[in-house]
């Protein structure tokens, strides 16, 4: 199923005790079907894996969670590899800073760390589209993970990229990649499309070669095992604590008779949906679990699951921006209770790494700030910071401006007219928001229903007349509200993309007005549309140049942002949002992702000290899109706040 940090700490243990005749001289990794184990270099070997997503770790912080995870006992990782954060649009690609994937395996092998790659090009992963690029859908007729011609393109393309990086850094190359997953939990998808397969099989051959070791994953049911394994390419299994390990392992053994026993995702934690209680697994459970499958000599992936994404599950369910998931590391990378239990089943199979497990980063409590609101385009100078016992805490000026009063800095290329909305795809907006606005053809002095075709509002719709805001549509929620107004009246209406599919029957998941909207059943039409450049106004510096005055605040979309100094430490800290609905918050101009305080149950964003600036101001820029609190106020604190899960009110309220 998606949704930058730690997600999950894996485990993957291949017993292999037996002897075999194979060449001890030979640097090779391969799979012995005689004795059912794994070889290294022509021994047997057992090696213990633990998931790392470089792409949710900010660079800074990599070797402190490599580390962690090799003094737990581990002695390889697995990596995901997201197409769509690298080949950010078709033939534009991007491996520099945090997405130096290269950079990322070179401190695995300084480390002394082993990997398993599981490259795609579809990885699931709780991200975006599952890893899918979205610009795969500006292509007309395009079928996404079958043997379409224009995916396949596509994705011959992005592998004749990628994996020549790869190949130098596999194992019998003289690197430290060990094995290589083609796709992943390919059986759950509804194509079941081999020939789609067998054409991954050959590109994964030709660019890699005939000695890598190549596997799948897949969920235990014959179905999904039917659909997500071919010849030619190894077979392991996912499950988690509480399933019948036999009879896991028994599917496993159905379409591979012979080889290593591998659980190639045991879940040590479970992902978070918005509006749902926090999810978590205990630390007992999982060791238990753990210890049996060892005993058995079986391999464990043990995987707790914003780029966040979303899930399909009978309705559209956006995952939360934390990848927490109650992983045995947590987002910021502190050991945990579940990590000392893995551990210490880990002892009881191999020896462990001498010293001690280095310490949790260190947290910082900057306290409550004061926030001040101003307008967005007057004349005039901002007004001096609210202090809150300046002696402890940091101080922040607030500018404030409506979203739809800046949309010449946020659309400089102006509007997209149309006689029907268009799609995000259409528009070829990747991410973020998109206004679509309009005018009332005809005076409305009695309530009329504004309101959207099934399944067309994709996937919160925040209504505005006249500039104030109506309420909110939702996509598999409330799809109407009643207003009334003019002829001429301004209608704009700010689309938001919660994530993309990430898991589920398809992943082909549109975003947008995906129909027209009507007034008391009558169409709408004559829109201009406005795709938003967002994080590309608050990476250049905007808003912070603006000469802002005191202004009166009001709900709906508004920008709040401002200044405020750290007293000389910069260290992770966790921001959580105290009677604001829902919005985004970037600081210094890195997106820390979405917080929803009503809904929950992430209460807290994580923020790493990384993107803060020791001494010198930090930039604050906070969208908030239903309405901020009478005294906006933010609170950093040292450790992250779950499970508060309320409703949300999707019509305007003072």
């Amino acid at each position: 199923p998606a949704r930058m940090g730690l997600p999950a700490l894996g485990l993957l243990l291949a017993a292999g005790l037996l002897h075999t005749q194979a060449s001890p001289s030979a640097r090779s990794f391969q799979l012995d079907y005689k004795h059912n184990c794994f070889l290294k270099d022509g021994a047997p070997f057992r090696y213990i894996s633990g998931s790392i997503h470089y792409a949710r770790v900010p660079r800074p912080a990599w070797r402190d969670r490599l580390l962690k995870m090799y003094m737990s006992g581990l002695s390889a990782v697995q990596v995901y590899v997201p197409w769509n954060y690298h080949e950010t649009l078709p033939g534009v690609y991007d491996f520099t800073g945090n997405r130096d994937v290269e950079a990322f395996l070179d401190l695995t092998a300084e480390l002394g760390l082993l990997v398993i790659l599981r490259p795609g090009p579809y990885i699931c992963a709780e991200w975006e589209m599952g890893g899918l690029p979205a610009w795969l859908l500006w292509k007309p007729d395009i079928i996404l993970r079958t043997s379409s011609p224009a995916y396949l393109a596509a994705v011959d393309s992005w592998l004749h990229v990628l994996l020549p990086k790869i190949k130098p850094r596999l194992y019998h190359q003289g690197g430290n990649i060990i094995s290589v997953q083609v796709e992943n939990e390919y059986g759950s998808y509804y194509a079941c499309d081999h020939g789609y397969l067998r054409h991954l099989l050959g590109s994964f051959r030709a660019l890699l070669g005939s000695e890598v070791l190549l596997f799948t994953t897949d969920s235990a049911r014959a179905q999904e095992l039917h659909c997500g394994t071919l010849q030619g390419l190894y077979a392991t299994v996912d499950f988690g604590p509480g399933s019948n390990v036999t009879e896991a392992f028994g599917a496993q053994r159905r379409v591979e008779p012979k080889g290593p026993l591998v659980n190639s995702e045991y879940y040590t934690g479970w992902l978070d949906y918005w509006g749902e209680a926090h999810a978590s697994t205990s630390a007992a459970w999982v060791a238990r679990g753990l210890e049996d499958m060892l005993q058995l000599g079986a391999s464990v992936n043990m995987q707790p699951l914003p780029w966040p994404g979303a899930d399909y599950k009978g309705q559209y369910k956006p995952v939360t921006t934390s990848y927490d998931y109650d992983a045995p590391l947590s987002e910021a990378g502190d050991p945990t209770e579940k990590l000392f239990a893995i551990r210490m089943v880990i002892s009881k199979f191999q020896p462990l790494p001498a010293g001690p497990m280095p310490p949790a980063t260190p947290k910082y409590a900057y306290g409550w700030v004061a926030l001040r609101k101003v307008s967005a385009h007057p004349e005039g100078r901002t007004a001096p910071a609210w202090h809150c016992s300046p002696a402890q805490h940091p101080s922040l000026s607030l500018q404030y401006a409506d979203l739809l009063d800046v949309l010449d800095v946020l659309c400089p290329s102006g509007p997209i007219q149309s006689q029907f909305p268009l799609t995000f795809e259409a528009l070829k907006q990747i991410h973020g928001f998109v206004v679509y606005h309009t005018q009332l053809p005809w005076d409305v002095p009695d309530p009329a229903t504004l309101g959207a075709p099934p399944h067309s509002i994709c996937d919160r719709g925040y209504v505005m007349l006249q500039k104030e805001y109506q309420g909110t549509l939702e996509r598999d929620g409330q799809t109407t509200l009643h207003v009334t107004g003019r002829a001429g009246d301004s209608l704009d209406i700010l689309m938001e993309n919660m994530g993309r599919i990430s898991f589920g029957a398809n992943t082909s998941d549109f975003k947008g007005l995906l129909g027209n909207l009507s007034l008391n059943s009558r169409p709408l039409s004559n829109w201009l549309i406005y795709p938003l450049a967002i994080d590309t106004a608050v990476q250049q510096g905007w808003p912070h140049t603006a000469l802002p005055k005191s202004s009166g605040g009001r709900v709906g979309p508004a920008f709040y942002t401002g200044t405020f100094e750290t007293p000389g430490i910069a260290w992770d800290t966790f921001v959580k949002f105290p009677g604001w609905s829902k919005g985004l918050l970037w600081i210094n101009g890195f997106n820390l992702g979405r917080y929803w305080s009503c809904r929950g149950p992430q209460q807290t964003l994580f923020v790493p000290g990384s993107v803060l600036h020791a001494g010198h101001p930090n930039n604050i820029t906070v969208l908030e899109l239903e309405g901020a609190p009478p005294t906006p106020l933010l609170l950093f604190l040292d450790r992250p706040l779950y499970n508060r899960t309320l409703g949300c009110s999707t019509t305007a309220t003072e």
